[in-house]
């Protein structure tokens, strides 16, 4: 099932790799909500946050060390887990080695998607999900 909207969790140190996967998602029309680019100056950006979430039907965690020390994605993700309307629609998508059980408990019982041996076939793993086949840019 295509999502209507995924939330983009991320470290800000993560950004580039971020803004990688939210272009991938949107070129596979995947609607996605993404800080940078979603988010308008001088917004309360809490707020915002808030909203996307109560907004959002899909959830997608990016895992790297940073990532489990950061307190929003950690906020985040344990709003998203609270929410049943996530359940089974959270995607944790690990693109540094790290702990996530650090982040949550519950985070280790999910299947991640795996990005730390190849962008292309994590894209594939990842759009698979909702059965998109991954077109490559040349």
């Amino acid at each position: 099932m295509i999502p209507n909207e995924v939330f983009l969790s991320h470290s800000s140190e993560n950004h580039s790799f971020a803004a990688l996967i939210a272009e991938t998602m949107r070129r596979h029309a995947i609607p996605v909500w993404y800080a940078p680019t979603n988010m308008i100056g001088a917004q309360e950006w809490q707020d915002e946050i808030g909203l996307a979430l109560k907004r959002c039907d899909w959830f997608a965690v990016i895992l790297s060390p940073s990532a489990v020390e950061s307190m929003w994605v950690k906020r985040e993700l344990q709003y998203a887990l609270l929410q049943r309307r996530f359940e089974k629609r959270i995607v944790p998508i690990l693109y540094l080695p790290c702990d996530p059980e650090s982040l949550s408990w519950a985070l280790p019982s999910l299947q991640s998607v795996n990005f730390t041996q190849s962008f292309d076939e994590g894209c594939a793993t990842l759009l698979r999900i909702w059965g998109i086949g991954y077109q490559k840019i040349s």
